[in-house]
């Protein structure tokens, strides 16, 4: 079994009076290799100035780790399958709406991976998307959340 951490840090301006509810929402994750990233809330939740747009929020980071998760996954799976993978980009976007509980909630993410190959062996469309299938079932991040994650890869 392994065991991932993530340390968020957020801190009062004393001259914010909290109660108010007119507080900086902007905080800092750290993470154990010793990255640190500037974070916030989104600010279609929670207006500016509360808010810091160039703070990652919690909705982008969610949305970065499932696309995260699944390159991640194509990468190795591509390079065992003997194909060579030049570029990968994925711009990815989840949907916040009422789920099935009346929550609101993250219901659809929607990858759309844009991948270059290079050498003599190049996938076709089948077996391109069959790579992304296997990337999405072997997944730990999308096999852990209950969010339909959706893959519709870019053909070059």
């Amino acid at each position: 079994m392994s065991h991932y951490v993530a340390s968020v840090h957020w801190e009062r301006h004393p001259e914010q009076s909290f109660t108010d509810n007119r507080y900086s929402r902007a905080h800092v994750w750290h993470f154990d290799g010793g990255a640190r990233v500037p974070a916030s809330s989104s600010p279609h939740v929670v207006p500016v100035p509360s808010s810091d747009p160039a703070g990652v929020d919690p909705e982008e980071a969610f949305v970065a780790s499932l696309a995260s998760c699944h390159m991640l996954w194509f990468l190795s799976l591509a390079a065992q399958d003997g194909w060579v993978v030049d570029h990968y980009r994925d711009d990815a976007s989840g949907v916040m709406a009422r789920n099935g509980e009346g929550r609101l909630a993250m219901t659809v993410v929607t990858l759309h991976p844009a991948v270059s190959f290079s050498g003599g062996k190049q996938p076709d469309a089948a077996a391109l998307a069959e790579l992304h299938h296997r990337a999405h079932e072997a997944c730990f991040i999308a096999n852990s959340v209950k969010t339909e994650v959706r893959c519709e890869p870019v053909l070059d």
